[in-house]
């Protein structure tokens, strides 16, 4: 007798389970997955996006209709808690849906613990979907005259979040903005000094303002005030200040990691529930803490697929090997990009055209399942 499957998200971590959806279907198992939207957007292309590179077709990947297609049942809402002992999951609208197994690809978000009031003219870059409105408001306000925009945070999003802003006002011809950075103490402050002075010269060439003096108290619409008291006035703010967890697992009393993420073993399964495995920015790896990169998401795709089937099927779980140091790219906005792997350092067009090659591969690999 067949079994239930339910993966929560349909992110970078599942792409392979939902490309080989059938081959559960087929076993007999029945398979559901939950999402809040019909759609996963690739986060790594999302300020390309942003700044008007790439439409929102060519960064999105069906999971509705893919999981459909081959035999799957799609439902669309918001997962807000695990039962880990009746074995449900709870939505938002208060149904749950039972399983055998589960599996969690739940994301992350960016924290909006600064913001104050009604929170107009605030946005946070995750979700990627939002990054459309943004950007609709954006060209809205460039209409009316000169305005300025505030990004909060200081790492590699805040970056490309801001020299994608200025690529789309300059592409669609309007007003210019004042853009400004509020990156703490220190721009790029993880990476070694010779990144951070491409990151710094790129976006000071372009006028592109950076305050390293302190750090963000509080955001409202129209302000943004340091923790020093002093204030900025600001028409729209992006929040790129990092991603935590999805709130889900501290929410369901599930073991937890010190950044709140789904506690998992090498198995990249539940410590607490051998029936719940997990990918991607929702876990915490117990063996060794993972940064927040989609690299590692990738790479958990065939343990996944293959843990998932073989906990379905009464098979041997395979390990998890996060692997070697990774290529980062990062999208400067104006055709150019930073890279850095190891030893080996590159910026300029031909830096982007290889990030831009390897996500368009990514992507149509994924896509040509629709």
């Amino acid at each position: 007798m067949g079994k239930r499957l339910v993966l929560v998200g349909g992110g970078h971590a599942h792409m392979v389970t939902l490309a080989n959806l059938s081959s559960f279907v087929k076993k007999g198992h029945e398979v559901t997955v939950v999402q809040p939207s019909a759609f996963h957007y690739y986060s790594g292309m999302g300020p390309g996006m942003l700044g008007g590179f790439y439409r929102p077709d060519d960064i999105r990947f069906a999971t509705r209709h893919v999981v459909e297609k081959q035999g799957g049942r799609f439902v669309l809402g918001k997962v807000v808690r695990i039962d880990g002992v009746q074995k449900n999951v709870v939505l938002e609208d208060g149904s749950t849906i039972p399983y055998d197994v589960l599996s969690c690809n739940a994301g992350s978000y960016v924290p909006q613990a600064s913001v104050k009031g009604c929170g107009e003219g605030i946005f946070a870059v995750k979700p990627i979907e939002r990054l459309m409105e943004a950007q609709a408001h954006l060209l809205d306000l460039a209409g009316r005259g000169k305005f300025s925009v505030s990004v909060i945070g200081g790492g590699p999003s805040a970056v490309e979040v801001a020299g994608n802003v200025w690529r789309l006002l300059r592409d669609h011809g309007r007003h210019l903005a004042d853009i400004r950075i509020f990156a703490g103490r220190k721009l790029m402050a993880r990476f070694p000094e010779s990144i951070r002075r491409k990151a710094l010269r790129s976006l000071q060439n372009r006028g592109i303002e950076i305050l390293e003096q302190g750090y963000v108290k509080e955001v409202e619409t129209g302000r943004v005030t340091l923790e020093s008291g002093e204030q900025f006035a600001a028409d729209f703010i992006f929040l790129s200040i990092g991603v935590k967890p999805s709130a889900i697992f501290q929410e369901s009393g599930l073991p937890i990691g010190p950044d709140g993420g789904l506690l998992v073993n090498r198995y990249l399964q539940s410590t607490g529930f051998s029936e719940i495995f997990g990918g991607g920015d929702c876990i915490y790896f117990q063996e060794q803490p993972l940064d927040k990169v989609g690299v590692y998401a990738v790479r958990e795709n065939p343990v996944l697929f293959h843990n998932l089937m073989a906990s379905l099927e009464g098979g041997e779980l395979q390990p998890f090997s996060p692997g070697g140091d990774y290529l980062l790219i990062f999208n400067l906005g104006d055709g150019t990009g930073i890279l850095r792997k190891r030893w080996l350092e590159l910026d300029g067009r031909l830096a982007f055209r290889i990030k831009d090659y390897i996500d368009r591969k990514f992507m149509k690999k994924f896509q040509a399942l629709e």
